[in-house]
C-alpha cells in the first residue's frame, strides 16, 4: 500500500507534547516530512533528521515568532502542505473562585495560538489541492461542565474559527477541519484522574490517525467539519 501522505510537509504545533509526538509517529509512518514546533525545548530522546525538523522555543501565539518558524520550515523543505494546531492547555476553575486571568490565558493558549499559526502559514500553504489545516478542539466546546467555562469557551472559539476559515479558503482548495476529542489518554491526564477507566479515553495514536485522514487526499471533500472523537467517554 502506498503512503497516504507521500512527502507532504506537515507542521505540528505543540509537537513535543504527548499528542504531538504520537501524531508525528503516525504521520511519519504515512510518508510525511515533519516540522514540530513547541514553546518548550526538544525533550531528551527526540531528535530531528532529514525528514523531521524540531523547532523549540517557539510561541506560535506571537505573530512574529510564528512567521519566523514557518519561514524556517520552507527554507528546509521548500513548501508546507499542512498545519495541525495541537498547541493548547487546560485549567479547571469555577467562576466564583476563579480569575479572569485564566480566561485570558486559555484564550491565548487554545484559540490565539491556532489563529496566529494559521495566519502565518497561509502565505506558504499549498494551493494545489493538498493544502490542509486541522485544529484540535474539544468535546467541551459543544457542551461544557462546571469548572470548565474558560476552557470550553476557548475551544468553542476554535470551532467557530475553523468554520470561518474553511469558508475563506474554499476557492484556494485548502481544507480546514477540527477534531473534538473527549479525554486524551496522556500521562498528565492519568495523574490528574488516577481512578478513571483509562480504556474509555481516546489514545493519542487513535486521535492521530483521525487527523492523518483529514490531512490526506481521501478527505479532500471535507472542510468546515468539527469531528467528535469521543472514544467511550
Amino acid at each position: 500500500m502506498s503512503p497516504a501522505l507521500p512527502d507532504r510537509v506537515i507542521v505540528v504545533t505543540g509537537g513535543f507534547g504527548a499528542l504531538g509526538r504520537a501524531l508525528a509517529t503516525v504521520l511519519a509512518e504515512r510518508g510525511a516530512c515533519l516540522a514540530l514546533l513547541d514553546r518548550a525545548p526538544a525533550p531528551p530522546g527526540l531528535a530531528g533528521d532529514e525528514r523531521t525538523l524540531l523547532l523549540g522555543g517557539i510561541d506560535v501565539g506571537d505573530a512574529a515568532a510564528a512567521a519566523g518558524a514557518f519561514a524556517q520550515v520552507v527554507q528546509r523543505f521548500g513548501r508546507i502542505d499542512g498545519l495541525v494546531n495541537v498547541a493548547g492547555g487546560f485549567a479547571w476553575e469555577t467562576l466564583a473562585d476563579g480569575s479572569l486571568d485564566t480566561w485570558d490565558r486559555l484564550y491565548a493558549m487554545n484559540l490565539r495560538s491556532a489563529v496566529a499559526a494559521a495566519q502565518a502559514v497561509l502565505v506558504h500553504l499549498s494551493s494545489d489541492g493538498h493544502g490542509r489545516i486541522v485544529n484540535v478542539g474539544a468535546l467541551a466546546g459543544l457542551k461544557s461542565a462546571a469548572g470548565m467555562g474558560a476552557y470550553a469557551a476557548s475551544k468553542a472559539g476554535v470551532m467557530r474559527f475553523t468554520e470561518a476559515l474553511a469558508e475563506e479558503l474554499k476557492d484556494r482548495r485548502i481544507t480546514v477541519n477540527a477534531v473534538l476529542p473527549s479525554i486524551i489518554d496522556t500521562p498528565a491526564n492519568r495523574a490528574d484522574m488516577p481512578t478513571a477507566d483509562f480504556g474509555r479515553w481516546v489514545s493519542p495514536a487513535a486521535l492521530g490517525r483521525v487527523i492523518a485522514f483529514l490531512l490526506s487526499d481521501d478527505a479532500a471533500a471535507i472542510t468546515g467539519a468539527c469531528l467528535p472523537v469521543a472514544g467511550r467517554v
